[in-house]
């Protein structure tokens, strides 16, 4: 398999008033392509700095990071990223603030009528084709996550990267969000690269999870192969033994092994 993304002793200092913060040291991942990897760890653990450095947002100190045998030195439309907050102009349609993203990689390759079908697709993967002309005020929660999925996706990027992208929602809102991700997940054969604080979300949706140690000078604790087929349903799993067994090591990693900052905390 061909390696999308390579981290390569990667290590993160941030100059801050207080100092020096050291927030990533060592760090060595390869993700393959059509691989969904998910990133979990305690808070400040460096989970969202390791994703921007993959999406060229933030440069390490020192190290290397690869995507498709090219160095990452700035963002570039074969990474997209899909925030926690959507961040969707609100001043423009559903269907204009994805066009935005796609005229800015495909025009000038596309004529306007193949840039409005590309747009209309992305939104209609998410199912999101009814609420083409509603603005961000106009529609719920989760269905702005889903424009800010179909934006990203109608960029066509080798690799998709996710910074806790359903954490703001209800649970049920949250639930289904997954459910979809892993059916457009299946269709697009993205390579996902996802931030959670959720063991069950990070089960139900990785082949493999990155546990990260706590910060500062964080790193790669251990990473867990998740041995279950797919498609996967929620429902048949919450008994499934392999179920059960990943969600108790993701569990006993965070909350034995790296529990200390939660009991400090409290």
């Amino acid at each position: 398999m061909n390696h999308f993304i390579q981290v390569e002793n990667a290590e993160m200092v941030f100059t801050t008033k207080k100092g020096s913060f050291h927030a990533l040291r060592e760090i060595d991942l390869t993700v393959d392509k059509g691989e969904f990897i998910t990133l979990i760890g305690h808070s400040g653990c460096g989970k969202s700095t390791l994703l921007n450095l993959i999406a060229g947002l933030t440069l390490p100190t020192s190290g290397v990071l690869l995507c498709d045998q090219r160095e990452i030195n700035a963002p570039g439309p074969e990474r997209a990223v899909v925030f926690q907050n959507h961040s969707l102009l609100p001043w423009l349609s559903c269907f204009d603030n994805v066009h935005l993203a796609v005229e800015r990689v495909f025009g000038e390759r596309e004529s306007k009528v193949q840039l409005k079908a590309r747009t209309e697709a992305a939104l209609a993967l998410v199912g999101m084709g009814h609420a083409l002309q509603k603005r961000p005020h106009e529609v719920s929660g989760g269905m702005k996550q889903r424009v800010g999925i179909a934006r990203a996706l109608a960029m066509e990027p080798k690799v998709l990267l996710m910074d806790e992208p359903f954490g703001a929602l209800d649970a049920l809102t949250r639930a289904h969000l997954q459910d979809e991700l892993l059916k457009i997940v299946a269709r697009t054969q993205s390579t996902v690269v996802m931030v959670t604080h959720d063991v069950d979300e990070a089960v139900l949706l990785s082949d493999r999870i990155v546990m990260m140690t706590n910060g500062p000078a964080a790193t790669i604790g251990e990473i867990l192969r998740v041995d279950l087929p797919r498609p996967r349903h929620r429902v048949e799993l919450a008994e499934d033994r392999r179920y059960v067994q990943c969600r108790k090591e993701v569990l006993d990693f965070l909350y034995t092994r790296q529990g200390h900052v939660e009991k400090a905390v409290a």
